[in-house]
């Protein structure tokens, strides 16, 4: 089988986040793309079969379990198609456990058509001050837990507890802040599904476009997340989806013996 790590949302290698992606003819048994996930690694391996529609069946697997959606290994897998894989359309149909996603190659950037995911307003989950060692402006859930705090020197000292946040029901927990240069910073930690901390979050910024447009009145965004690795995320808030747009790189092709 081909393999291809490629680092999304960066123009560069060794920055964004790096994903692996595997285009297979037929699909592999759960178990063996679990155990290439985490032979390879990585946030997330990313497995794609190509239908008769001429749609991508698209599936994302940390090095511990499966998730429902990923947009950095989604960003990856398009890079492949379009550099790699002879892909001549320019937009790529790819169906998955979160429904159809598309994703177009516009004005240098790849732009993920993904699902808007708002978060609803909790009240602060306990175990969150002692974890992430700061008391929230604003907590609110959809997928993952969304904490607003002060300001971007906050959300980029920080240092959680991630023993105590694997205990929250969440996939993973989104710190976020006004940024300096940018519309918007974050962060994402997410150890109940095998990832400290994610370099770059494609799937987080479905949760953090719709609500920074409605806290700044404004569709179009401008992001970074304050990883060691960093990236950069365009954002654009569409009703109830939202568009993700980011570059990526190619690090590595190979080959997987099984």
């Amino acid at each position: 089988m081909k393999i291809f790590q490629v680092d999304a949302f960066t123009n560069q290698i060794f920055s964004g986040n790096p994903a692996a992606v595997v285009p297979l003819d037929s699909w592999l048994n759960v178990n063996t793309m679990q155990q290439i996930a985490a032979e390879n690694n990585l946030s997330e391996t990313a497995f794609i079969v190509e239908e008769k529609s001429g749609a991508y069946r698209i599936r994302w697997f940390t090095p511990t379990t499966e998730v429902d959606l990923c947009g950095h290994a989604t960003l990856a897998t398009a890079h492949v198609l379009f550099e790699h894989e002879g892909y001549r359309e320019k937009k790529i149909r790819f169906e998955s456990n979160s429904g159809p996603l598309t994703v177009e190659k516009r004005d240098d950037l790849y732009w993920m058509n993904f699902p808007s995911q708002p978060p609803d307003k909790i009240p602060v989950p306990k175990l969150i001050p002692d974890a992430l060692g700061t008391i929230p402006i604003y907590t609110g859930m959809n997928v993952d837990l969304l904490v607003l705090v002060s300001d971007e020197e906050t959300v980029a000292r920080m240092k959680p507890d991630l023993m105590i946040l694997e205990k929250m029901e969440a996939r993973g927990v989104i710190v976020t802040a006004p940024g300096k240069n940018v519309d918007f910073v974050s962060r994402f930690f997410a150890p109940s599904v095998g990832v400290p901390e994610d370099p770059v979050t494609g799937s987080a910024h479905t949760v953090l476009t719709p609500f920074w447009s409605k806290r700044l009145s404004k569709k179009d965004l401008k992001a970074r997340q304050l990883s060691k690795r960093g990236g950069a995320i365009h954002c654009k808030q569409l009703g109830d989806r939202v568009e993700i747009g980011g570059s990526a790189a190619t690090y590595m092709t190979g080959s997987i013996q099984v």
